[in-house]
């Protein structure tokens, strides 16, 4: 069966991927908890927050497939807070690029140091120029990676081959749906209502 293409302006505006180490960190109410988004189809596409899940929801764009186990008390109804929703809509996803921005970049790189390895909230992590600027490195997906402080200050304006102690993890590449993915297992992994879209398993 051939879907056809659908726009939702509204649900592409609002959905965002939450930093993943500051939700380890940092307490949520129940409306900032994330929400898995999953395409009519059942594929997983995104994660939004509950406060946003619940929108669309209520606007007859998605509907709860799994809940949370709390509920919101409104004026005259008591709806229950989703965990993981699906459009009701089939949207066509195309090939999933993201703005460069430092917020993607922390997530593609999962807020790990990748110099020295170390796990971090994006509040105490930096950017760091693999080529420096002062040498010609450009602000690109290629060149730019999570750097903690102490690493960016010890690898200053030099080349990595200049430095015999400093190597990078893993190549800096472009965020793409792959990575995407990772992350929303990575944030999911704990949670049985999203493990069964996820992870395949019935």
């Amino acid at each position: 069966m051939v879907h056809a293409a659908k726009h939702f302006p509204s649900v592409r505006r609002h959905v965002s991927i939450p930093d993943p180490a500051e939700s380890r960190t940092r307490g949520s109410s129940p409306l900032q908890t994330p929400v898995l988004v999953l395409n009519a189809s059942y594929e997983p596409i995104n994660i939004c927050g509950a406060r946003r899940a619940l929108v669309l929801v209520l606007k007859g764009v998605a509907r709860t497939e799994e809940e949370q186990g709390s509920t919101l008390h409104a004026a005259r109804v008591v709806v229950p807070m989703p965990s993981v929703i699906r459009l009701l809509e089939y949207r066509r996803i195309p090939h999933q690029t993201r703005a460069l921005s430092r917020k993607n970049i922390l997530l593609r790189d999962r807020n790990t140091c990748q110099y020295c390895g170390i796990i971090l909230t994006s509040s105490e992590l930096t950017l760091d120029h693999v080529i420096p600027r002062s040498r010609g490195g450009s602000s690109s997906w290629e060149n730019l990676v999570a750097c903690c402080h102490t690493c960016n200050r010890r690898k200053g304006n030099q080349l990595l081959h200049e430095l015999k102690e400093m190597t990078l993890a893993r190549e800096p590449r472009p965020f793409t749906l792959h990575t995407s993915r990772h992350i929303m297992r990575m944030i999911g992994s704990a949670s049985p209502a999203w493990r069964r879209y996820l992870y395949f398993e019935n």
